[in-house]
């Protein structure tokens, strides 16, 4: 049986599911009609725009690696706070950052779309600002959607930066402090045990962010979004289970995971690809490590990690 949404909706709220609608649109589809768009302009007119596009990113193609390009015009849109309050979505802070220092957040849990570390750290819809003053954060994501042209200039307008060693580098390598690199810890890997109801973290050989706060003396910022599971339904895939063997291949190939997952449609609330109206509070508690620089060499434990 179909539930469909009743028509008077105030428009506050149709509001907020056009902005949640365009960011699922942007994560699921926005990829291939950017490709598109990019081949697709040479067969017109204005195939010159492809050519001056490509020798721009030519020039361009470390960017994302060395701090990217944010527009804080994008990332304070008011579109974003129809989306904040859409599920509604809420800050916490627990501790004050010093703006002299830089900091690694380790970000828990993924979920589906990671609908928390995006509110919070790429746009100012939480008043990311207002409570950390002196703090950039620098998102970290897959470097595969820098390569997509046009998306990567989206991708860098809101702060996000590529999950390498030497991205993160870069970023906490600033001498003048206040840059928070924001690291999903779980990666993609940890998608596929999102559902509702349970919080499965993956946290083994996954070192490696700590390993970097030491080197670069940062402190790190241990971060959890309560309530990212609950956004959206999976299919059962136990591992073992053949669902779930297939999608660890497609995990070692491609370098990301496939969860097969749905949650409301936009008109009706039976499903659909929207996540459903359940509140995310993201909870920031500041760990301090020495504020100088570590030799690894000296950490056996974390340097096999």
């Amino acid at each position: 049986m179909v539930e469909f949404a009743p028509l008077a909706v105030p428009w506050e709220r149709r509001l907020q599911t056009f902005t949640v609608l365009q960011w699922v649109f942007s994560f699921l589809v926005l990829p291939q009609l950017c490709v598109a768009a990019f081949i697709g302009l040479l067969c017109t007119r204005f195939w010159l725009c492809t050519v001056l596009y490509a020798a721009w990113w030519c020039l361009d193609r470390d960017t994302p690696q060395q701090g990217g390009r944010r527009m804080e015009a994008i990332r304070r849109c008011v579109l974003w706070k129809y989306m904040r309050d859409y599920f509604p979505t809420a800050l916490v802070k627990t501790a004050e950052l010093d703006p002299s220092r830089n900091y690694v957040a380790g970000f828990h849990p993924h979920g589906i779309m990671v609908a928390g570390a995006f509110l919070n750290l790429c746009t100012e819809s939480t008043g990311f600002s207002v409570l950390f003053p002196g703090i950039r954060p620098y998102p970290m994501t897959l470097p595969l959607p820098f390569r997509v042209p046009f998306l990567r200039d989206y991708l860098m307008s809101l702060g996000l930066v590529t999950s390498d060693k030497e991205s993160g580098a870069h970023v906490l390598s600033r001498k003048e402090g206040g840059s928070l690199l924001a690291i999903v810890v779980g990666g993609a890997r940890e998608m596929l045990d999102a559902r509702p109801g349970a919080y499965t973290l993956l946290l083994r050989h996954r070192k490696g962010f700590v390993r970097l706060a030491l080197e670069h003396g940062a402190a790190l910022v241990p971060t959890f979004s309560f309530g990212e599971n609950e956004l959206f339904d999976q299919v059962k895939n136990p591992p073992g289970s053949w669902l779930r063997r297939i999608q660890n291949r497609l995990q070692q190939v491609m370098g990301f995971s496939l969860p097969l997952f749905h949650g409301r449609g936009v008109f009706q609330y039976s499903f659909g690809f929207m996540p459903y109206r359940r509140p995310i509070t993201t909870v920031d508690q500041s760990f301090p490590l020495p504020s100088h620089q570590i030799d690894v060499q000296t950490l056996p434990a974390l340097k096999k990690s």
